[in-house]
Parts: C-alpha cells; sequence; structure tokens
C-alpha cells in the first residue's frame, strides 16, 4: 500500500517536472530580456526602475506560462500551472531576486565597492567629466585636489591626470599613494579608469601615438581567434541566410505593397583599411530623388517608412547584408561601415576615427549593442570609443557576448 501511495505521488510529478524546468527557464530568459542582471552593475540606477524590470519579469513569466497551458491543455494533476500555484512561488522569487540585488549594490554580500576619486586641472577634468556625463547609469568620479585625496579612507581608485603626476609640487602626495596599502588604494590614470568602468576608450582621452596596427589582437600574425572568426562569419551567415530568407521575403513583399518602390537599395560603406565596397540592404526609407544630400538620420526622421521602421526596430533590414558577410566584405562582428561622405568631417572632427577600418566592418558591434543610433558628429564620437575598445580587447568570447547582446535587442525590437 505505501509503494502505491508512492507511485500516485510521483506520477503527478514527474509529470510536472517539464513544467518545472520551462518556468524556470523561462523566468531566466525573461529576466535577461528585461535587464534585471545588468542592474547589477549599475549602482546608480534608481530603485523603481529595478523594481519595473523585476516585476515584468514576473508578469511576463505568469503570461507565457497561462499562454502555454491554454495551448498545451495538460491534465488536473499538474497543479504547478494553476495561476495560484505559480504565483505562491515566483512572486516570493521575485522578492528574493530583488533583496539579493539590493544587497549586492549595497555591498552587503560583497566586500564594499571602491570609490572613484578623479585628480586633475580644471580643463582636464572638465574633458574627463563629459566622458561619464555620456554614459548614463555610470557612477561619476568625485573631482578633488591632491591634498583632498590624500585625506580620503579606502577603499579608492584614484585617477591621476598626466599634468597632476607629472608636477613636482605633488611628488610627495603621489609617494604617499603609492605606499599605501594598493587593496586600499588604486592608481590609475582618468583613461584607465574610463576603459574599466566604461567599457570604452573616449578618442579625446587618448594620446596621438596610441596604439599601432600590428598591436591590435586581430593582427597577431597566426591568430587562431581571427581564422576562427572567418570561419564562423561563414558557418553563422549561411545558416541565418537558409532560416531568414522567408522572413525576408515577407518583408520584402511589405516594402513594395506600402509604396511600390524598388525592395533593396544598395550604397557605398567604407570597409576593411577604407576600401570602398557596396552594402545591400531592405529599403527603410522613401525613394531619395537623384542628388539628394547626405544627412543624418534623426529620430521620427520622416523619411523612414511605416514598415521600414518596424524593419530598423528589429533590425531585420539588416538581414541582406549577410551576402557581404559570405563574401568577406563584412564579418558578423565588428564596427559598422559608414558612408564615405560622412567620414570626411567625422575624420576631422574626432582623433583616431581611421582607426575603427582597422578591423572588418561588422553587422553588428560593441558599440551598436552599447550606445544608441549615431545622428550627429558627438554621438558618432561616442560610438567610436566603444569600437576602439572593441579594437584593443577583440576576442571570441567578447564575440560571443556582442551576439548574445545582438539577440536581445532583436527580441526586443529596441534598434532604431
Amino acid at each position: 500500500m505505501l509503494f502505491g501511495l508512492i507511485s500516485l505521488w510521483s506520477q503527478p510529478l514527474n509529470q510536472q517536472l517539464g513544467w518545472v524546468v520551462t518556468t524556470i527557464s523561462a523566468y531566466l530568459l525573461f529576466g535577461w530580456l528585461f535587464g534585471t542582471y545588468t542592474v547589477l552593475g549599475w549602482s546608480s540606477l534608481p530603485r523603481w526602475t529595478l523594481l519595473q524590470r523585476l516585476g515584468l519579469c514576473l508578469l511576463a513569466t505568469l503570461m507565457f506560462v497561462a499562454i502555454l497551458r491554454w495551448v498545451i491543455n495538460p491534465p488536473l494533476t499538474v497543479w504547478l500551472v494553476f495561476r495560484s500555484s505559480q504565483v505562491s512561488w515566483l512572486f516570493p522569487t521575485s522578492l528574493w531576486s530583488l533583496l539579493v540585488r539590493i544587497s549586492l549594490r549595497r555591498g552587503t554580500l560583497f566586500p564594499e565597492q571602491p570609490r572613484f576619486i578623479l585628480v586633475a586641472t580644471q580643463e582636464e577634468a572638465s574633458e574627463a567629466l563629459q566622458v561619464w556625463r555620456q554614459t548614463p547609469n555610470r557612477l561619476m568620479p568625485t573631482l578633488l585636489n591632491v591634498e583632498e585625496a590624500a585625506q580620503q579612507p579606502g577603499p579608492l581608485v584614484i585617477a591621476l591626470s598626466n599634468s597632476v603626476r607629472h608636477d613636482c609640487k605633488y611628488r610627495d602626495f603621489l609617494e604617499a599613494f603609492e605606499q599605501r596599502d594598493p587593496r586600499q588604494c588604486n592608481i590609475t590614470t582618468p583613461l584607465v579608469l574610463a576603459e574599466r568602468q566604461l567599457e570604452r576608450l573616449p578618442p579625446t582621452l587618448l594620446p596621438e601615438t596610441w596604439l599601432s596596427y600590428s598591436e591590435i589582437p586581430f593582427n597577431a600574425m597566426f591568430s587562431p581567434q581571427r581564422q576562427l572568426k572567418r570561419v564562423a562569419d561563414l558557418l553563422v551567415a549561411l545558416l541565418l541566410l537558409g532560416l531568414t530568407f522567408p522572413l525576408v521575403l515577407f518583408a520584402a513583399i511589405l516594402i513594395w505593397l506600402e509604396d511600390r518602390g524598388p525592395v533593396f537599395y544598395l550604397q557605398e560603406r567604407s570597409g576593411w583599411l577604407g576600401q570602398p565596397f557596396m552594402v545591400l540592404k531592405l529599403r527603410t526609407m522613401k525613394v531619395a530623388p537623384p542628388h539628394a544630400p547626405i544627412t543624418w538620420t534623426v529620430p521620427g526622421d520622416e523619411r523612414i517608412t511605416r514598415v521600414g521602421n518596424w524593419l530598423r526596430r528589429s533590425r531585420l533590414d539588416e538581414l541582406p547584408q549577410l551576402l557581404n558577410v559570405v563574401k568577406g566584405d563584412m564579418s558578423m562582428i565588428g564596427p559598422r561601415p559608414e558612408r564615405p561622405q560622412l567620414e570626411e568631417e567625422l575624420e576631422e572632427s574626432i582623433p583616431h576615427y581611421r582607426k575603427r577600418h582597422w578591423m572588418r566592418p561588422g553587422l553588428s558591434g560593441w558599440a551598436q549593442v552599447c550606445s544608441p543610433y549615431a545622428a550627429s558628429i558627438e554621438d558618432s564620437e561616442l560610438k567610436l570609443s566603444y569600437d576602439l575598445y572593441y579594437l584593443k580587447h577583440f576576442s571570441t568570447w567578447l564575440d560571443i557576448l556582442i551576439l548574445f547582446r545582438t539577440i536581445k535587442t532583436v527580441l526586443k525590437v529596441a534598434g532604431r
């Protein structure tokens, strides 16, 4: 009899195992999609935003399981799919996630996070702090003079500008910094601090002789990562071309039905080492008259069609560029190719701009998943800082990270 009761109890448990795995997977997926994990590194993010993202994750999971239950219609013995059962364990899970994130942000579960201090002249400080203002949700360093910084208790990360570092009158203070416990007082530069904290390399902080072509990882002799990148480009591009062909065909029909204009368009872009090539895209704008001036695309641009707006947000207009990847003009991951006519102005205004051509342009890139669409010289400078970071830190793992972030952008229809 005992074995019979155990058998009756284990049967519904076995039936519900699949639902347990599905619900947990959905909760983790929606948590990644709505950014409940990325907020861990944003200590300045408002609490309301954190609550909002966790709430959306909970609601999306409940809706997903409810729709799946309606489609599959499991037997009544599978009690886990009931709304009351879902809420009874997903709500405490969300509350626990909130407490963990608050504890991490306050330093309760991990050692206290160091404070960032900037020691620089007024001109250098203004230039450096502007870099942080361009990046939202990042903790801005506190500007102090040398004497004030020397009195601060640790843990600290002190970014010393070149002028202060080489000023003889501050030599005693600098020696005192060097003698402190490195775990409590880390001395660095504004550039290195921006590179570590913001994950970008602002061109205004870079020296004129920064990084030569032979020093970037992509051009290392006998680099296995470079060879792997090309093989992965071909395999992924060919796979995506096969999988997305029906979607591209459907989008092409919608484009033609809207204004009876051409479905695709070719445009000259700058490629590897500045060599021009023709990029292929689905048309998302109204057909421009001949000899129309080249202008930036801005938010709410009236030239964008209704179908084109949807294609841009989902990044589906970029799919024909998979042919450029197969041909070798582009890579799956890399700096986005720009029009040569616009680059002439950008090269004159932004230092180190030409260096973004040292790798093949990409379908997606570090700048695309970390910053908004470029609609001005200032936006282009911000995107260049991410391109330069990718140039210096290129690796297979970084490409994989960019790939997953691109998938997230497509799923959220968050492009532009």
